[in-house]
C-alpha cells in the first residue's frame, strides 16, 4: 500500500494509506499546494464534496484546512475501506465517508456545496454526466475543481478561472460566469 501526505493545515505532513486500486491516481502534493494557494489557505466553515474520493487527498486536505463538513463519495469497496479507516484516524468531526454511486448522489443530495472535488476515472464521460446536475449542488458563489485527460474551459453554466497541468493531468478551478 502506497501513502500521500497532506501538505497543509492542522494535519500538514500526516501520512495516511492509500488503497492498490486499479486506476487510483492520488492528486500530487504539488497540484493540491496550487489549489489551495489558488482558494486561500484555509476553508474556515466551508462546506466539501469529494466526489469521487479514491485517496481521499483532496478531501482530507480540505478538512485539513478548516472545512466544516466534508462528504468524502467512493464506490471501490477497498479505496472506502481504507478512506474510513484514514477518517478515524485524523479523527476529523468534519470527515463524514459515503459509499456509493457520483452520479445518484449529485441528482439527489439536497445539499449544497462550497467546493465540489470532481476526479472521475479517465475516459468514462463523468464530467458530461454531472455538468447538469452541478448547478443544483454548488452554493452561488461555490467552485468547482476538475482533473481530467483533457483541459476543461466549461463544465455546464461554469467557467474555468485558473488552471495547470502536471504530467498527463489537466486541472483546473471553475466558477459559474460566462464562457
Amino acid at each position: 500500500m502506497s501513502q500521500l501526505r497532506i501538505v497543509g493545515g492542522q494535519w500538514r505532513s500526516r501520512r495516511l494509506q492509500v488503497a492498490d486500486v486499479p486506476g487510483l491516481r492520488p492528486t500530487p502534493d504539488r497540484v493540491r499546494e496550487t489549489l489551495f494557494n489558488w482558494l486561500g489557505q484555509e476553508l474556515d466553515g466551508w462546506s466539501c464534496l469529494d466526489l469521487f474520493a479514491g485517496s481521499g487527498a483532496l478531501g482530507f486536505e480540505a478538512a485539513s484546512r478548516g472545512a466544516a463538513h466534508v462528504l468524502l463519495v467512493e464506490r471501490d469497496p477497498a479505496a472506502y475501506a481504507v478512506l474510513q479507516q484514514n477518517a478515524r484516524l485524523l479523527g476529523g468531526e468534519a470527515l463524514v465517508c459515503q459509499r456509493g454511486d457520483a452520479q445518484r448522489l449529485v441528482e439527489t443530495t439536497p445539499r449544497r456545496f462550497d467546493l465540489i472535488f470532481l476526479d472521475p476515472p479517465f475516459r468514462q464521460q463523468w464530467l458530461e454526466r454531472l455538468a447538469p446536475s452541478l448547478d443544483r449542488i454548488l452554493a452561488e458563489d461555490g467552485f468547482v475543481y476538475v482533473e481530467a485527460e483533457t483541459p476543461v474551459e466549461t463544465l455546464g453554466g461554469l467557467r474555468a478561472v485558473k488552471a495547470g497541468k502536471a504530467g498527463q493531468v489537466h486541472y483546473q478551478l471553475l466558477q459559474r460566469g460566462e464562457a
